[in-house]
């Protein structure tokens, strides 16, 4: 498995990934709060790596363990959306994020899209806008309230 490494950091490699230990991917998504045991499947993990259009893990080169990881979702023509960028907490503040957020851009350029948005976390503006990202004052970012297990002809 080939990964570029960190700048100053040779214990730390980004891998774009088209498949990764189930274990490894629930725990970070435990570790950025975003696993809800009574609606996520550990077994929808390796459609949903495969189902990115780039997934990238970030690993630590003593243990091989993943230590971080981000994905970039879209129509694979047009637009993209960063989504799910974790990095293990005692792994912050040492370029990790940074590193993965410039892998997904970099594999989104490869791939031709032309638009690239995210939705970030409260305060993290700073870190995103040190990587070209800026608020977009135009638009107002929403989400779908609903039952999607509705019957929407109801």
């Amino acid at each position: 498995m080939k990964g570029t490494g960190i700048r100053g950091d040779s214990h730390v490699r980004i891998h774009e990934v088209d498949a990764w230990d189930t274990g490894e991917i629930v725990a970070l998504y435990r570790a950025g709060g975003w696993w809800d045991e009574a609606r996520d499947s550990p077994e929808e993990i390796p459609a949903l790596i495969r189902g990115s259009l780039a997934f990238v893990v970030a690993t630590d080169t003593s243990t091989g363990k993943a230590v971080g990881m981000g994905r970039v979702i879209s129509d694979g023509i047009s637009d993209g959306y960063i989504q799910d960028l974790v990095v293990l907490p005692e792994y912050r503040g040492k370029g990790v994020g940074s590193a993965m957020v410039r892998a997904l851009i970099g594999a989104c350029r490869r791939k031709g899209i032309r638009w690239l948005a995210l939705i970030a976390e409260p305060g993290s503006d700073r870190f995103y806008g040190d990587l070209g990202f800026a608020m977009d004052e135009g638009d107002v970012p929403m989400r779908y309230c609903g039952d999607l297990t509705d019957d929407p002809g109801q």
